[in-house]
């Protein structure tokens, strides 16, 4: 090509003319740098100008000027960047008091092909990052058109693109490349969990600021999953996917693949251009992904192993053999030092174990790591899962408290083996869905074994000779019956019955292919193995109830175990489960922080669990992902480790993930009546309702958490009516928990409706029924909603007592949230502040990010609506939530930013199944969406669309009937009548 600055021919491939030195980028739509030290926005290239109009051969390609005004709210600062369809500016936002970039194309006739497709992608990258709410993507703030000029606008950050930053330092240092690339991938990540694959990552259009942080930009040829699976060649050849470069379907994976290239040009720098012509940059492409690239380390042996097998791993040229989602990638990032190393066992095991799952490296830690102690490690091993159904054990030693207490020291001794999945007679009924008979025999257990896929039968002997025992097992292959191995031990006395217990154990896991030694899985187990057989026998019964869902009865007997020992930490873990079950949160956290000071009395798997378990129930939920993630990446059938990883990444909002942990679980255990329950429950909160009824619908008898599920789905589909219906058949399940669901469900369906005196009767009288059960928790969340109620009836006093009330009744996070709301709204402006600095204070996202939505609330209360969408931006970022978009709408609202408000009110309504439960804990919140309605009607009649009158219609379809709502006048008065 020719430079059109000193008319020097110069190559194709993007670099400095050899004449002028002014850099040259043809790929990022044509641009040319004018001070290649600039910056970069949206991926076009951006210098440092010294005012004025620029030009290519004294024709202005920019159609403004620095200095003059664009329109009534921007002021032109300077040039930043030109290029083929137009130019971005530095401007000055007088709206918002900010400074933006101003990115325009102009649509004369002269350039009406360029600008067509220009307007095309403009509206493509308004649309699809507005999808996109995080800290690591560019955001969009408004799209328009002045004098005949389209344009968007974005935050202007100061700093330089990766393509300038790699071209001036070449390659970056392995800790400042590492922390880039976790930035990028986050930010990847957001993308993919909004359903956007972005199709041209590269390093310009990776803009990195002052302070390193790294936003992704220009969505404008990004597409939806579904686009995106429709093929076609869209992107940059360099950076191109071999499936993208060929025109095939795309999707997340393909970005990986182009993460990876980012990485490896950051570790050894940018890649040599050869090529002069398209033709030769499209052979290049097709040779890369016929022959792949050298190893980064092969360049470089300063790269450690791990990090080169994380980059080869995201340029595997089949985009099966990728990493499969941005979520595995992100583990596989934590799981490294910022030296490129991975993070040793003893300083983060979780991390490092989600690594090795991630890369599929065969190495496996030693299964005899105890916390607090050292041994030497296993060989490494690889082996196939394998899944094991204990039988009862004959018991003719005529003493019935052996009845059913072997079998579960025997599934936690099998279940060191990490490919190794065990069910004994309560996991059969809580893991296979299916209730075992009152003989669960070697034959019974075989019939099971075929007809559930389980491979193998475990089945044993126990009997008295003398005052002493001897108990034998043998292991068969459920489908053939060929015995496995048989084995047989004797114990001295009862006390030393489950030391031998761990030696028949030791022999069937090596028969099935564990190379540990039986000396290092005694170690592991020595402790438990060292408590008395009744504490075993009552935690054994602890977990038969807790299999029938007898929480009640399970508790006890946990109980009995703790009393008998209280050393023994898997017995408070089980209370802790128990009370969680009976929505008894406090008491569960109280059980599970005990549970933890017992680590060191655990199998590996179990110390697993129990972290795991004291994160979800202490609200850590980035610490439950990363624990149930190490669980997963060493047993990785472990169902119910996949159940709860997607229970926290719910509360995370990464709903996504949590429906796809979830549908493994269903594959693993397809008759696990609790995972089709929860299968439905996730698709509601992303709003698929209709998923959600199908898979209520395909069950023969849905229990609770069902029957919730398609409440939520029959709301979001606009069904309260039959909402109502699903809530009464809730009421016919006959015990206190379905009770108070039923009083939750139906007062907030009055509130959703507008029957608000309905709605205050029904939770008062629920709140009530929960203190008498005991239940705190659960009756501060109906005085919470009952304080909303109030507030919607503008009685603000009644309203405040109620706040006041759920207070008293419980301290849980959410109550102190929707309490300082209420706080905020009937004036009493210091409560809430004290309440907001003590949720600030907390160590987890949510409930940060929960006091800035209140700090927001407040300045939105005190008429600072500007100050109101900083807090809330911040708020967003720390989590994102449907409470802080709503909130985020309304101060866009009043400071007229019509455009920005109705795309928060959008984002709100797509996201209607976290509003129909705003806190993803089942308890219902639907009272909260009609005002949405409201809110984007006044968006929209600010923007003087045709249809904003249908927004406000939307919500007289909810609360039209109210004789209560006092809001009915004025939203009849702007719908038209």
């Amino acid at each position: 090509m020719m430079c059109p600055r000193c008319g020097q021919s110069v190559p194709v491939a993007p670099g400095s003319c050899p004449g002028c030195g002014v850099y040259l980028d043809p790929e990022v739509t044509g641009v040319v740098t004018i001070d290649p030290g600039g910056t970069t926005h949206g991926g076009t290239t951006m210098g440092a100008t010294d005012g004025g109009e620029v030009t290519l051969h004294g024709t202005p390609v920019g159609p403004l000027r620095s200095g003059q005004a664009f329109g009534p709210r921007y002021h032109i600062l300077k040039v930043l960047g030109v290029g083929g369809m137009g130019a971005v500016y530095q401007a000055w936002d007088a709206e918002l008091s900010v400074g933006v970039a101003l990115k325009v194309i102009r649509t004369g006739s002269k350039r009406r092909a360029v600008s067509s497709d220009a307007e095309k992608r403009f509206k493509q990258e308004l649309l699809l990052a507005r999808q996109v709410t995080h800290k690591n993507v560019v955001r969009i703030h408004d799209l328009g058109e002045i004098d005949g000029i389209k344009y968007i606008t974005m935050p202007y950050v100061r700093g330089d693109d990766l393509a300038t930053l790699l071209r001036r330092e070449r390659k970056l240092p392995i800790a400042r490349a590492l922390r880039i690339a976790r930035q990028v991938a986050d930010g990847m990540g957001a993308a993919h969990d909004a359903g956007v694959v972005h199709r041209d990552l590269k390093p310009a259009n990776v803009m990195i600021g002052d302070d390193d942080q790294a936003l992704i930009m220009d969505f404008g040829i990004s597409a939806s999953s579904e686009e995106a699976a429709g093929g076609g060649v869209v992107g940059t050849l360099e950076y191109m996917a071999p499936e993208q470069g060929t025109g095939q379907a795309v999707d997340g994976r393909a970005d990986i693949y182009a993460f990876g290239l980012i990485l490896y040009e950051m570790l050894t720098g940018p890649r040599t251009a050869t090529a002069t012509t398209a033709q030769e940059r499209i052979d290049a492409m097709k040779q890369r992904a016929a022959q792949g690239l050298r190893s980064a380390r092969s360049l470089d042996d300063a790269i450690p192993a791990p990090l080169d097998a994380l980059v080869m791993r995201c340029l595997e040229r089949d985009p099966a053999a990728r990493f499969q989602s941005t979520a595995d990638l992100a583990a596989a990032l934590d799981a490294l030092d910022d030296a490129g190393e991975l993070i040793p066992v003893k300083a983060s095991i979780s991390r490092r174990l989600l690594f090795i799952a991630a890369l599929a490296i065969p190495i496996l830690i030693a299964a005899v790591y105890v916390l607090g102690r050292s041994a030497a490690p296993a060989a490494p091993v690889t082996h196939d899962p394998v899944s094991v159904l204990i039988a009862d054990f004959h018991n003719s030693t005529g003493d019935a408290a052996f009845d059913h207490t072997l079998e579960p020291m025997v599934k936690l001794a099998l279940e060191g083996a990490g490919f190794i999945s065990a069910h004994d007679r309560n996991g059969i009924r809580r893991n296979l869905g299916v209730r075992p008979p009152d003989q669960l025999d070697e034959r019974a257990a075989q019939e099971i074994a075929v007809k559930q896929g389980v491979g193998v039968v475990l089945s044993g002997a126990l009997e008295r000779q003398g005052d002493r025992y001897q108990v034998s097992v043998k292991a068969t292959q459920a489908v053939t019956g060929t015995v496995i191995t048989t084995a047989s031990e004797r114990a001295a006395s009862k006390e030393k019955l489950l030391d031998a217990v761990i030696g028949l154990a030791a022999t069937v896991r090596k028969a099935l292919g564990d190379d540990t030694s039986e000396s290092a899985q005694r170690f592991a187990t020595q402790t438990f193995s060292a408590t008395s057989l009744d504490v075993v026998r009552a935690y054994a019964a602890g977990a038969e109830a807790l299999s029938r869902s007898k929480s009640d009865e399970a508790l006890q007997n946990f109980s009995k175990s703790v009393e008998l020992d209280g050393n023994f930490g898997l017995g408070w873990a089980g209370m802790g489960i128990a009370s969680s079950n009976l929505d008894k949160q406090q008491d569960a956290e109280k059980y599970i922080k005990e549970a933890v000071r017992h680590l060191d009395g655990m199998t590996e798997r179990e110390r697993y669990r129990t972290r795991g378990l004291y994160f979800m129930l202490t609200s850590d939920y980035p610490n439950c992902v990363k624990e149930y993630g190490g669980l997963i990446a060493r047993y990785s059938a472990d169902a119910p480790a996949r159940n709860n990883l997607a229970i926290c990444l719910s509360h995370m909002r990464q709903l996504p993930r949590a429906l796809d942990e979830m549908r493994q679980a269903v594959r693993i255990l397809p008759k696990r009546a609790l995972y089709h329950q929860n299968l439905a429950l996730y698709a509601a909160y992303s709003g698929d309702f209709k998923s959600a009824e199908d898979e209520v619908r395909k069950m023969e008898n849905p229990e609770l958490f069902g029957l919730l599920a398609l409440a939520f789905a029959q709301i979001g589909q606009g069904q309260p009516a039959e909402a109502a219906k699903t809530y009464d058949a809730i009421g016919k399940l006959d015990d206190a928990q379905s009770a108070s669901y039923v009083a939750s469900g139906l007062g907030d369906l009055a509130v959703y409706e507008g029957r608000l005196s309905d709605a205050v009767q029904i939770l008062t009288d629920g709140a009530a029924a929960d203190i008498a059960s005991k239940d705190p928790d659960r009756a501060a969340s109906k005085l919470a909603a009952l304080a909303h109620a109030q507030l919607l009836r503008q009685q603000k006093g009644a309203a405040a007592a109620a706040a006041e009330k759920a207070l008293a009744t419980s301290q849980a996070v959410k109550v102190r949230f929707l309490a300082a709301r209420v706080f905020i709204e009937t004036g009493a402006a210091a409560k809430a502040q004290a309440l907001a600095a003590g949720l600030a204070s907390e160590l987890q996202a949510e409930p940060q990010a929960y006091a800035k939505i209140l700090e927001g609330e407040a300045s939105l209360k005190k008429g600072d609506a500007r100050q109101a969408i900083k807090t809330l931006g911040e708020a967003n970022a720390l989590l994102e939530t449907w409470m802080g978009h709503f909130d985020l709408g309304r101060a866009y609202l009043e400071v007229g930013a019509f455009t920005q408000a109705d795309s928060e009110f959008d984002r709100c309504l797509t996201g209607r199944g976290e509003g129909i439960t705003l806190f993803l804990d089942e308890e219902p919140t639907a009272g909260f969406l009609p005002p949405v309605f409201y809110y984007r009607g006044r968006a929209r009649e600010g923007l003087q669309t045709a249809g904003f009158a249908d927004s406000y219609r939307g919500y007289l379809a909810i609360r039209g009937a109210s004789q209560e709502d006092p809001l009915l006048p004025e939203v009849r008065r702007r719908a038209g009548g």
